[in-house]
């Protein structure tokens, strides 16, 4: 049995060059293909950047599940200048997915990388001019050593739902159906009872479980599958769930996730999750643990999401 410890981040906008200034239809940005255009786009700072790396150095992630870079060129420069280089995280995978604004998922590994698949070609039902996914569910099997001579696959869905922008009520049924095909494609893969296969489902999945005033959940079928455990939920009190902090509602939400095949999750009865928080924004007053040199009341910091973290047994 051998522990990789895995990690899901939205980096928030890891972009080498640009990032959208706001009011910008990304659509109407790069109608020529991607030709940046500086009077709609403004530079990104370092600062920001450092305190990310400063999280993902100090989360020591085997794998690390990434959400927003703007492309595998961005993350290896990032690994070089914030991580410790190649020697650090020598497997990258990363495909261009389906957001205008080249928010991408991607995945930074300490093993062996062994197959990738992105399923961003998949059409939406309920609107066949459109993604299905709006960006990707990017599967990456990783080989882990458990043995002399034997290693054993994990396969990882790696994905970044429909934001809330413009209503959780009103963007719900594109998260429902987002749900419901990243289940289709673990059983497509897995069978009927996948959870005694070794995968996690994991990322920013852009809603919660509670029902209030702005509707349901557009993700409880997949969170509450009986394939996968939401580990977030195991040992901390539900008011220490939350992963990112959204000002505007002053609301303090788990909007990301890590859901472990069943045979995972019970293979490691005694792991505890970890919601690193180092890196949030002072306006975060909720957090009152340390935080990195430099953060400020909104910027620079880490990230506007925690990072998720949990200890796999992978026999």
């Amino acid at each position: 049995m051998t522990t990789l410890r895995l990690a899901t981040f939205n980096v928030e906008n890891l972009f080498a060059r640009w990032r959208f200034k706001e009011g910008i239809d990304p659509a109407t940005a790069n109608t020529r293909g991607w030709i940046v255009d500086q009077t709609r786009f403004e530079e990104l700072g370092v600062d920001d950047k450092a305190i990310t790396g400063a999280a993902v150095r100090e989360l020591r992630a085997d794998v690390l599940c990434l959400q927003e870079v703007e492309n595998v060129d961005t993350l290896k420069h990032f690994r070089a200048q914030a991580l410790g280089g190649r020697a650090e995280y020598p497997y990258v995978a990363g495909v261009d997915g389906n957001d205008p604004r080249l928010i991408d998922v991607a995945v930074l590994s300490k093993v062996p990388i062994t197959r990738i698949r992105s399923n961003q070609h998949f059409m939406d039902p309920a609107s066949p001019t459109a993604a299905l996914f709006s960006r990707d569910c990017l599967e990456v099997d990783v080989e882990v050593e458990v043995g002399p001579e034997r290693t054993t696959t994990v396969s990882l869905f790696v994905n970044h739902f429909k934001s809330m922008l413009g209503g959780r009520a009103e963007t719900r049924a594109k998260r429902e159906r987002q749900a419901r095909k990243v289940m289709e494609l673990v059983i497509d893969r897995f069978g009927q009872a996948p959870g005694s296969s070794p995968f996690v489902i994991l990322g920013d999945l852009n809603d919660y479980l509670a029902t209030n005033g702005d509707g349901s959940s557009g993700i409880d079928q997949l969170v509450n599958w009986d394939q996968v455990e939401n580990v977030v939920a195991r040992r901390l009190p539900e008011d220490d769930q939350w992963t990112h902090y959204f000002s505007g509602g002053d609301e303090y939400r788990q909007l990301d996730y890590l859901l472990p095949s069943t045979s995972l999750a019970q293979a490691a009865p005694d792991a505890s999750p970890e919601i690193f928080r180092k890196g949030m924004p002072l306006r975060a007053v909720k957090y009152k643990g340390p935080r990195f040199p430099g953060v400020g009341q909104d910027k620079p910091k880490a990230s506007d999401h925690c990072p998720v973290v949990f200890d796999l047994e992978v026999q």
